[in-house]
């Protein structure tokens, strides 16, 4: 199939940047960073820049094949990363444009890459326990109710993508962020903790520059791994509890 692509290309955050039109030939196998692969191959082999994108497990695990394509972060399927859409999405002739996450806090680095490290320092603030929980123990000594695990584990499946701000007309990190605070609040290891970790995480997060929930759902729609946006009710209610000083529930 014969496609063509307007590719965003921009050499750095502080670039104006614009749009470079591509003819590209595909098949239905490829995925759609096969189809990027083969682009830049005949961009290579032309003499001619090829273009930045960012890509590491190709499985839908890592989360970094961040990109906009047609306006829809990570493209038309849902529940899926930009690395595991494949070609058959697609017919012949179609043009398809492709862009970089758009947020203040994700600066562009070049063409479809940009800065996630934001992402970092919201876990720096607290994704973690540091409480001594002593030797490792078996999987089944602590016994959890099997919702409760089950929903925990939902919430961990978050890759960190950040198609959640690309998403968000307020750019906002919350579903990110709640998914964070979700999947260790409601293991007893991280319960000791949690009222400074939601503070610390939130405090952070908005320290970033992500703007706050705008209630319009798309960060659930547009999630690959479709994190609930029930953790951000959680959230805001272990944040206020926590602040009030009583947070006794998650």
């Amino acid at each position: 199939m014969k496609l063509t692509l307007k590719v965003w290309r921009q050499k750095n955050a502080n670039d104006k940047g614009h749009f470079d039109t591509f003819s590209v030939e595909a098949n239905e196998h490829m995925s759609f960073l096969e189809m990027m692969d083969v682009l830049n191959e005949t961009l290579i082999s032309e003499g001619k820049e090829p273009v930045a994108f960012e890509h590491d497990c190709r499985e839908g695990i890592c989360g970094t094949c961040n990109m906009v394509i047609d306006g829809r972060p990570h493209g038309p399927v849902q529940g899926t990363t930009t690395c595991q859409v494949h070609m058959r999405h697609y017919k012949d002739g179609d043009t398809i444009v492709i862009e970089p996450w758009r947020a203040n806090s994700f600066p562009v680095i070049k063409d479809l890459v940009v800065d996630r490290t934001s992402f970092d320092r919201i876990i720096q603030a607290g994704g973690y326990i540091s409480i001594n929980t002593g030797q490792a123990q078996d999987g089944n000594a602590i016994a959890i109710e099997k919702d409760q695990a089950s929903s925990a584990m939902d919430a961990a499946e978050c890759i960190g993508c950040g198609a959640c701000v690309a998403a968000c007309p307020n750019a906002s990190a919350m579903l990110f962020t709640s998914a964070k605070i979700s999947h260790l609040a409601q293991m007893p290891q991280g319960q000791i903790e949690h009222s400074q970790r939601v503070q610390a995480m939130v405090k952070q997060m908005d320290e970033e520059g992500f703007g706050m929930c705008s209630n319009t759902g798309a960060c659930e729609v547009e999630c690959p791994k479709e994190i609930s946006i029930e953790n951000i009710a959680r959230m805001n209610r272990s944040y206020i509890g926590s602040v009030l000083g009583s947070d006794k529930s998650v």
